[in-house]
């Protein structure tokens, strides 16, 4: 990787970490001053699924305008919606409110991501996307590190409608700190499908869904992702069933976060070991086991333990997830499928905290993580059903990377 390109990447993985830490400050915050405000199980599953309702229409738009036309531009407008939606969530006097507000939060989230994501698409070689985009996404996990510790530390006391007010107009200061790095984040070699405008053909949509391998990426993505987010919306529920004060809460969160931090900078030796599919079907199960096991009443170490082992198999998929979409995906819309992958993210951010909410209001608070265990667990099958199988790309090196992500071991690494 040449100077050039790892300076682009470190700043575009700062920005990453400050917006999400931003968004993982408020997303508990949301469930407690939602919770102060007299909410209960059913409508906190209401509220988180609200954040991602605007993201999934509006998903296929910005992919289809990011295929054809520069990223960066995505970056400071989804700052801008992710800190004014946290700041106008602090101040919110009522659920509706709040709900709407958040759904301002997640549109600029997935301004942000699907900006980013296409970013390191276009400027990684194939032999370099699984690494960039595991790279990429440890922005992500130092947001999610940080911000539920920040929470805890903020959170707390008898006026909790206040304090949980307070912690998300400091989200929305923390998200404005992205803005500093995304200077020259992109090249300015324009992309040849923007050079033709209008008179390219766009792929249908229906086209990029039938492509081995983007199904499954897809759906192991939603899976994944459902998973982190009824974490960050519903251990707080946990918590106050259980006695466990928010800042341990925020604690057990930072764990999960940190222990993805470090799955993701060894997993170019794991794709080596094991290759793309294996890794991903044998994570994904045992994520399944673990999920199921929070709704165990287990002490609090046991339960630092099993999210610790639960954020380093979340780890993969997200990343290994993208890999697999832009390599499966005709060439001139990569940034489509991907946003169509954050689409699926999305319906699963509004249906999975939605059914969780009645579950738990059904079943108890401990259910909905059953309930993810069974979605990793169709997850796993769909990992080891295998993703695309493009042809062997050439490497700097002159060696070809293997279908899957496999490198053979005489390749030098990058």
């Amino acid at each position: 990787m040449t100077t050039v390109s790892r300076g682009w990447l470190l700043r575009l993985v700062i920005a990453f970490a400050f917006a999400q830490g931003a968004v993982s400050m408020a997303r508990p915050a949301v469930s407690y001053r939602a919770l102060a405000l007299g909410a209960d199980e059913r409508a906190v599953g209401v509220i988180a699924g609200v954040y991602a309702l605007l993201p999934l229409f509006a998903a296929v738009p910005l992919g289809r305008r990011t295929d054809h036309g520069r990223c960066a531009p995505l970056l400071p407008v989804g700052v801008v919606l992710i800190a004014g939606g946290c700041a106008l969530s602090g101040t919110a006097g009522s659920l509706a409110s709040m709900a709407a507000w958040s759904g301002v939060m997640g549109l600029g989230h997935l301004c942000f991501v699907i900006g980013a994501q296409s970013i390191v698409a276009r400027q990684s070689a194939p032999d370099e996307q699984d690494r960039n985009f595991g790279h990429f996404t440890i922005g992500a996990s130092l947001g999610q590190l940080v911000g539920p510790i920040a929470a805890g530390a903020v959170i707390g006391g008898p006026d909790m409608a206040g304090t949980s007010a307070r912690a998300l107009l400091v989200s929305a200061g923390v998200c404005v700190v992205a803005l500093t790095t995304l200077w020259r984040i992109e090249s300015r070699r324009t992309p040849a499908s923007s050079r033709t405008g209008k008179d390219t053909p766009r792929v249908p949509v229906h086209r990029i869904l039938r492509t081995r391998g983007v199904p499954g990426g897809i759906f192991i993505s939603l899976a994944v992702l459902s998973a982190t987010d009824i974490l960050t919306a519903y251990l707080p529920v946990v918590g106050e069933h259980r006695g466990i004060a928010p800042s341990v809460i925020g604690v057990l969160l930072s764990l999960r976060a940190g222990a993805t931090i470090a799955c993701r900078l060894v997993m170019t030796p794991l794709i080596d070991w094991l290759g793309r599919s294996l890794l991903i079907a044998t994570t994904c199960l045992l994520a399944a086991v673990l999920c199921a096991a929070i709704a165990l009443p287990v002490p609090v170490w046991a339960l630092a333990v099993i999210l610790v082992l639960l954020g380093f198999c979340l780890g993969v998929g997200q990343p290994l997830s993208m890999t697999t979409v832009v390599q499966a995906a005709p060439p001139d819309a990569r940034s489509t499928a991907l946003a169509l992958r954050l689409t699926g993210n999305r319906l699963g951010q509004v249906a999975a905290p939605a059914s969780a909410g009645l579950i738990a209001g059904v079943a108890g608070t401990a259910a909905p993580f059953v309930m993810l265990g069974a979605l990793l667990l169709l997850a796993s099958g769909l990992g080891a059903r295998g993703g695309p199988r493009p042809r062997a790309q050439p490497s700097p090196g002159g060696d070809r990377v293997r279908p899957g992500g496999r490198r053979p071991r005489s390749s030098p690494r990058p």
